[in-house]
C-alpha cells in the first residue's frame, strides 16, 4: 500500500511514524510546499514533493492523510478525490467544501474519513459504554484548558491555525471533544453560553467559554473550556443516581464510584499506552494507532468508520452556535 501525506509538520510526521509502526510494509510519501519539511522528511525516508500535483505525477496512491492547517483542508480533499484517490483528513473545524467532497467522494465511489481520536480513547469508550447501559439520567461537568503558547512550544502560537479566529485555540478544543460527547450523551438539544477574555493572550476571539447542554438523552453537561489554564486539564465528572464516574484526562487517572465501599475505584483501560513527551499526558498515541487501524480497515472493507463528516456537520453547528451566542 502506498499513502500519501500531505503536510508534514507535527501531526504529518507523528502520522508517518504511526503507520509505519502498524504495518513496516506501508510505502509513504509526502507533499509539503516548505523546504525544510521536505528535507526533514527525506531524513525520515519519505520522498516528498512541493505539491499535490507533482506527487501524482510521479506515483499512484492508494489513500491520502490530510494533515495541514484546517482551513487548507476542503480544497485539497478536493483535489485528491478528483486524483481518485481516498482520503483521512485530520479535523476540519468549519464546513468548508463539505456538502460537495461528500458528494464527490460517493460519485467516485471512495473513502472519505474524517479523524476525531477521542472516540478512539479507552477511556471515552468506558465512560460512553456505562452511561448507555445506565437506565437512569445523567449530568456531567467537564473542564478542558491548557495554556496556548505550550500547544506548540517549538514556534509562536500566532503562527498557527489557532492563532486564526476561524479556527481557533478555543474552537479546536469543542472540535475535539464535542464529537464524543455527543457519541455518548447524545444529540445536543439546546444551548446556553457565558464567555470572555480573561489573559493578555494575542487572539481575537474569547479564551475563556462556559457551556451548558441538553442532550437528546435528558442528559445535561456543563463544559469550561479555556486556552489560559497553566496546566493542561481534562478533568470530567459523570453523575447520576447510581452511577459516579471521574476521569482527570489520562490513562492512571479513570475512576468509578463504589458505593457499598464509599471509595474510587481505578479503571484501567489499557494494557499498555505510549506518550509523546513533547505533550501533555492527556495525549495517548494508542488512540492515534486505533485511529489509523481503523482508516486501513474501512479501506479494505472490513470496518466502518467510528465518525462521518454527516456526524461533524451537526458538531460544527455546534459549534457555530457557541460562538453565535
Amino acid at each position: 500500500m502506498k499513502i500519501l501525506i500531505v503536510g508534514l509538520g507535527s501531526m504529518g510526521k507523528r502520522r508517518a511514524r504511526l503507520l509505519k509502526a502498524i504495518d513496516p510494509s506501508i510505502q509513504i510519501c509526502g507533499v509539503d510546499n516548505t523546504e525544510f519539511r521536505r528535507a526533514e522528511a527525506a531524513g525520515l525516508g519519505i520522498t516528498s514533493y512541493s505539491s499535490i500535483k507533482e506527487a501524482c505525477e510521479w506515483e499512484n496512491y492508494d489513500a491520502a492523510l490530510v494533515c495541514t492547517a484546517p482551513l487548507s483542508h476542503g480544497v485539497i480533499i478536493k483535489q485528491l478525490l478528483q486524483q481518485g484517490i481516498s482520503v483521512f483528513t485530520e479535523l476540519n473545524l468549519v464546513k468548508d467544501g463539505y456538502e460537495e467532497n461528500i458528494a464527490l467522494a460517493k460519485e467516485k465511489g471512495l473513502t472519505l474519513f474524517l479523524s476525531s481520536t477521542m472516540l478512539y480513547r479507552g477511556e471515552t469508550q468506558y465512560i460512553a459504554k456505562k452511561v448507555k447501559e445506565f437506565a437512569g439520567k445523567v449530568n456531567y461537568i467537564y473542564h478542558i484548558g491548557q495554556y496556548l503558547p505550550d500547544w506548540h512550544p517549538w514556534e509562536n502560537y500566532r503562527n498557527f491555525f489557532v492563532g486564526n479566529k476561524r479556527t481557533g485555540g478555543v474552537r479546536e478544543i469543542f472540535g475535539i471533544e464535542l464529537p464524543w460527547l455527543v457519541d455518548t450523551f447524545g444529540d445536543v438539544t439546546s444551548i446556553h453560553v457565558e464567555k470572555d477574555k480573561i489573559s493578555q493572550l494575542e487572539v481575537d476571539y474569547e479564551d475563556s467559554v462556559f457551556v451548558t447542554l441538553r442532550h437528546a438523552s435528558g442528559a445535561k453537561g456543563m463544559l469550561a473550556v479555556d486556552v489560559v489554564s497553566p496546566k493542561a486539564v481534562r478533568n470530567l465528572e459523570v453523575f447520576g443516581e447510581g452511577l459516579h464516574l471521574f476521569w482527570e484526562g489520562n490513562p492512571k487517572a479513570l475512576y468509578c464510584y463504589n458505593a457499598e465501599t464509599k471509595e474510587k475505584t481505578p479503571v484501567n483501560t489499557y494494557h499498555t499506552y505510549e506518550q509523546d513527551s513533547r505533550y501533555s499526558d492527556n495525549i495517548v498515541e494508542n488512540a492515534y494507532v486505533d485511529e489509523l487501524c481503523n482508516f486501513l480497515a474501512v479501506l479494505q472493507g472490513k470496518e466502518e468508520p467510528r465518525y462521518s463528516f454527516e456526524k461533524d456537520l451537526k458538531v460544527i453547528q455546534v459549534m457555530d452556535s457557541i460562538e453565535e451566542a
